[in-house]
């Protein structure tokens, strides 16, 4: 059931909390090798489609993305799988919107344009 969209602050409380929520972030793996959430996986927009039925199991899942415009496509394609009966939700401010720590994949060269933050 897709809910709609999750607030930054709503989802650190549940990641926080110990909660089994499956975090997709969208974007490409450059992208997610620079900065991501705490335990989210990266699944690429164009890779979902192939790849939804990974997160068939999962409870709750929340979509990513740089500016939580795309991601709230991905949570409407979670949602309209058949094997997908969870809760899916978009988190709203994107990426960008998240104020809490980040992980890297400890890619230290960049390219200052090509920063997401």
């Amino acid at each position: 059931m897709s809910d709609g969209e999750i607030t930054a602050e709503e989802l650190n409380e549940l990641i926080e909390a110990g909660e089994d929520v499956r975090i997709v972030d969208i974007r490409s793996p450059g992208a997610f090798s620079r900065g991501h959430i705490p335990g989210s996986e990266n699944v690429p927009f164009a890779e979902l489609t192939g790849r939804v039925d990974d997160l068939a199991d999962a409870d709750r899942v929340v979509t990513v993305c740089p500016h939580g415009k795309a991601s709230v496509q991905a949570a409407r394609l979670v949602d309209s799988y058949e094997g997908f009966s969870g809760r899916v939700d978009s988190l709203s401010p994107g990426i960008e919107g998240w104020p809490y720590d980040l992980d890297t994949d400890g890619e230290t060269e960049y390219d200052e344009a090509d920063t997401p933050f």
